[in-house]
């Protein structure tokens, strides 16, 4: 089980990931926000760890190093330290390479590991949420039928990061009922990518609605063929890493509102001073840890093999919860300022609106 303490390795990989983010990530944050654009060369030095492939056999490009749900929890609250949307695209092709790699048959490990498991990092994306009031992960609209040698696929997606960029989309949908995965190439006559989408929150990253009409695929691009593939597993490995993003922002809100407390003089003294102040800033530093707790709990058991199902859903659920009552908190802090865009807080307000309504935006 997970200890209360990282290992050397553990430790080594979260100083890294924190040099980079301080270094590319934090100051240019609101200028990405702004712009609503994350640049390339940013992206390409995160790839560069090799966090999304690190996992994959050298045959398809990876370093066929241990996969350990912990450390990637902790890479990607680091990732979310300095940008939700930075950390959600700089490991977006991980949501396609886990599940193949999980998942995949032989022949789909070969045909797709090689063409993301690359020095550059190559687009590729996974389309769950649908544009529908009361949204369930686990009453898919979109839909899957069987025709000889191909599956027909007919739905709606929206929030689907990079879609205009992607050469190969993972798209859930319902076969029979059940749930599967169909891996479907952006040149099929059947998908159509809409506009990019306006958000709330996640300025920077670039999502869109995609629509499936009569698609076809031919039947060896459905997640491990026949066999199909463990849908829940993947949902809640999802579960777990919307968490740890959901972590790493609200420990940026929180100390940022807790250095400007310690700095606003009001009366003669800092307003950190004042108890009322004094037990928000206190209360968010609790709820930062605990939300991280049940994370790395969660993390945990799935890296001891052990059910993970009720543990990834608290976590998810929880964080979704406390980043938003954070980041309400962190304005409240800064009053006025709060409200002004040159202020973080506002923005890590904004990306805590869509921890809990987001499905599938990482993995663990």
């Amino acid at each position: 089980m997970f200890g209360f303490t990282m290992s050397e390795e553990q430790q080594i990989t979260k100083d890294t990931v924190a040099r980079l983010v301080k270094d590319i990530v934090i100051e240019n944050a609101h200028d990405m926000d702004e712009n609503a654009e994350i640049p390339g060369e940013s992206i390409q030095t995160a790839w560069e760890l090799g966090a999304s492939f690190s996992m994959v056999p050298e045959t398809y490009g990876g370093y066929d190093l241990d996969y350990s749900p912990v450390t990637n929890a902790i890479i990607l609250e680091e990732l979310a330290y300095g940008d939700m949307a930075y950390a959600i695209q700089a490991t977006l092709p991980s949501l396609f390479i886990y599940p193949v790699n999980e998942m995949g048959t032989d022949a789909q490990k070969e045909k797709y590991l090689p063409l993301y498991c690359k020095e550059e990092f190559t687009p590729c994306t996974f389309a769950i949420n649908e544009p529908r009031f009361g949204f369930d992960v686990y009453d898919m609209k979109t839909s899957a039928a069987k025709k000889g040698g191909s599956y027909i696929l007919n739905g709606e997606k929206c929030f689907v990061p990079l879609a205009e960029d992607s050469e190969h989309i993972m798209v859930a949908a319902a076969l029979e009922g059940e749930n599967n995965l169909f891996i479907i190439s952006k040149d099929n006559p059947g998908l159509t990518v809409g506009e990019r989408e306006k958000n709330l929150g996640l300025y920077s990253l670039k999502t869109y609605e995609i629509t499936l009409k009569d698609c076809e695929i031919p039947a060896e691009d459905r997640l491990g063929e026949d066999k199909g593939c463990d849908f829940d597993k993947i949902i809640q490995k999802a579960n777990i890493a919307m968490a740890a993003l959901a972590t790493g922002m609200s420990k940026a809100s929180y100390e940022y509102a807790m250095d400007y407390a310690k700095e606003r003089v009001q009366f003669g003294e800092p307003i950190a001073h004042k108890q009322s102040i004094a037990f928000m800033i206190a209360e968010m530093a609790y709820e930062v840890e605990c939300m991280r707790l049940l994370t790395w709990k969660a993390a945990s058991r799935l890296e001891n093999g052990l059910d993970f199902q009720r543990e990834s859903y608290l976590a998810r659920l929880y964080a979704g919860e406390m980043s938003v009552k954070i980041g309400d908190y962190s304005i409240q802090i800064l009053g006025g300022h709060g409200f002004i865009r040159e202020h973080p807080v506002e923005r890590y307000y904004r990306n805590s609106r869509g921890v809990g309504i987001m499905e599938g935006m990482a993995i663990i």
